[in-house]
């Protein structure tokens, strides 16, 4: 009996994220609105932007370069359903302020402080791409503190093998930023003024369906990354790749404890199943794969089926 209860519910999860992910798809902003609301919260010095919305445990997003919060504005409306949700920009991201480092384990501290500040003690944590990286950092930094954990599309500094990193035909595309970004001034230079210019091909040569990101999507990266140091601190989570790698490698040596979800992209445009292969070593308890016709920005691109795992990964004991 319990299990047939347990079936029914996933399927009812199932069937609603699908639903609600087909309204997302047409992302209404209006609508979007009334459920949602933007708060801030104030961290050594620092502006933490947030979108909140929705009712039960809390459940908390971070999103990747060149993204912000918005990126999860289509999957955040399923999620809400049963979980308040809290869509934060780090800092460096969006509407918030500078970090003093961009380490992810410093991120993570100002992460945690924010929550913390809000009353969110023990929480769900999704994160993709840099956010990803993150999301991990944060999970072996707080585990008493992350009850669940889900990965999206990220290859993790110290995480993820060394010849995920290594440029050739395959992922030169995929990886190069690894490279230029880390690079000292130069990619402040090069792109200043032109942002929406670099922003744009980065969603093209990464998406499987780059018709996902539309021009007012590109609109709202474009008004973040233009601002004022905004570009810096994105090339300043990649200038902290090796200092990742160190902290990352230390916190290998005790697996993560807590149930974690990884998920990829299409293996021509994002990490296909690679980041649940590397996790494996790093956690107890690992599930996921990829999603088939789903480029990189998985929340984007395929907000039905993300929000269908997730929550079928939520409501899993």
């Amino acid at each position: 009996m319990q299990l047939c209860k347990r079936v029914a519910m996933v399927v009812v999860i199932v069937v609603t994220s699908l639903f609600a992910g087909a309204q997302a798809e047409r992302f209404d902003a209006k609508s979007f609105g009334k459920q949602f609301h933007h708060a801030t919260v104030t961290v050594r010095g620092t502006k933490m932007h947030y979108v909140t919305g929705g009712k039960g445990d809390p459940l908390v997003l971070v999103g990747g370069w060149p993204e912000s919060w918005y990126a999860w504005r289509k999957v955040m409306p399923a999620l809400a359903a049963d979980h308040t949700v809290f869509a934060f920009d780090l800092p460096g991201q969006g509407d918030s302020g500078f970090a003093t480092a961009y380490d992810t384990q410093t991120i993570a501290a100002y992460l945690h402080e924010a929550l913390a500040q809000i009353g969110v003690t023990r929480h769900v944590l999704i994160g993709h791409d840099v956010g990803a990286w993150l999301a991990y950092a944060y999970a072996a930094e707080f585990r008493d503190s992350t009850s669940k954990l889900v990965l999206l599309d990220a290859a993790i500094p110290g995480v993820a093998p060394d010849q995920s990193f290594m440029l050739n035909d395959a992922t030169h595309n995929k990886i190069f930023q690894f490279f230029w970004h880390s690079v000292p001034e130069l990619p402040e230079a090069m792109t200043k003024g032109r942002e929406r210019e670099y922003l744009a091909w980065f969603f093209k040569a990464k998406a499987f369906k780059p018709e996902a990101i539309t021009s007012a999507d590109l609109k709202e990266y474009t008004r973040v990354y233009s601002k004022p140091g905004y570009m810096k601190a994105g090339f300043d989570y990649y200038r902290a790749f090796f200092v990742d790698r160190d902290q990352n490698r230390k916190s290998l040596e005790t697996k993560l404890a807590m149930p974690v979800l990884t998920l990829g992209g299409d293996i021509t445009k994002a990490t296909g199943d690679t980041m649940l292969k590397a996790l494996q070593p790093a956690a107890t308890n690992v599930s996921g794969g990829s999603l088939a016709g789903c480029g990189h920005y998985l929340p984007e691109e395929c907000p039905q089926e993300v929000s269908a795992r997730i929550l079928e990964f939520l409501a899993t004991k």
